[in-house]
């Protein structure tokens, strides 16, 4: 799956790096301990978080993450935003719980 068919399914908005939308996904990642996330996220995973600070944005880039989304209509700082854009990594938000969003992730990614 790409990251652009997960934005479509889940009605996702897109907040930043938009050149990344073609990324492919290759499981997800639901924490919002960004030292779990560093040691334990995989290349290619989605990463669900409500962490919204410049760090995020550095751990996404070290892990080679496909995308961060972020719940309950979160938005990042401008300084992560303009980073992502330079990455290529898409941060998206979508105003679901963090459960819900996991669990619709999840569907899609068994299907």
């Amino acid at each position: 799956m790409k990251v652009k068919e997960l934005v479509e399914a889940l009605n996702l908005k897109v907040l930043s790096g938009e050149s990344g939308l073609d990324r492919d996904i290759d499981g997800c990642y639901v924490s919002d301990l960004l030292s779990d996330v560093m040691g334990n996220a995989e290349m290619g995973n989605i990463w669900v978080t409500l962490q919204v600070h410049k760090n995020v944005m550095a751990i996404a880039s070290l892990k080679e993450l496909a995308c961060v989304i972020l719940v309950k209509g979160q938005t990042a700082a401008d300084e992560t935003l303009e980073q992502s854009n330079e990455e290529g990594i898409p941060f998206l938000s979508t105003p679901m719980e963090t459960f819900e969003t996991a669990g619709k992730i999840y569907d899609l990614l068994k299907a």
